[in-house]
């Protein structure tokens, strides 16, 4: 009978959170959410450690300084396995509050829906890297002409390690079929509609 949820975010609390979460000029890009707030890019994070002042900006893809080992891919690229588990919460926390609870999806759009509906426009999101767009370009591709257009290379989907997170492009490693090949659980309910 009886529903329960431990979490550490109440209902009001996941609202603020999500209006974050689902905000273009923020978190939420074409192809999913990204790892830092796009909000970065123009207001720098600044931090004073011993007297020196560290920045984090926002870096949709590889890094412009060697801050950090020159590792950026924490600030601002789309990871599908954080990206996966979001919608996999969003699901578990729609099954326990129900069509009642709604959020703006996105945040601005005046458009209400339910946390399982959110999760599917993540879901849809995230799916659009891989699959082509109205003229037949893949995202994920966005950055070699040769696999977007070749036939002999085109139809062979590429599983990079994370996204640029205003493109869709593919960066990092390009055979991450482990983590990335997650795109296919949330492919999969898509084509059973069908």
């Amino acid at each position: 009978g009886e529903r329960r949820l431990l979490s550490l975010l109440r209902g009001h609390r996941m609202k603020r959170l999500l209006k974050r979460m689902l905000d273009e000029t923020e978190f939420l890009s074409d192809y999913g959410v990204r790892a830092l707030s796009r909000i970065h890019d123009d207001q720098p994070y600044v931090f004073h450690v011993n007297g020196s002042a560290f920045t984090v900006k926002y870096q949709p893809a590889e890094s412009d300084s060697g801050l950090f080992g020159g590792n950026s891919n924490w600030r601002g690229p789309i990871w599908m396995p954080v990206n996966y588990l979001i919608i996999e919460s969003l699901q578990k926390f729609h099954h326990y509050y129900g069509d009642d609870f709604k959020v703006e999806c996105p945040t601005g759009s005046g458009k209400f829906v339910t946390i399982n509906e959110a999760a599917n426009e993540l879901s849809r999101r995230l799916t659009r890297i891989f699959l082509r767009d109205e003229k037949g370009r893949r995202p994920v591709f966005n950055y070699n002409e040769k696999i977007q257009n070749d036939p002999h290379f085109r139809d062979y989907v590429l599983f990079h390690e994370y996204f640029h997170g205003d493109n869709g492009r593919g960066v990092g490693a390009s055979h991450q079929t482990g983590w990335t090949g997650l795109v296919a659980k949330l492919l999969q309910p898509r084509a059973m509609e069908k």
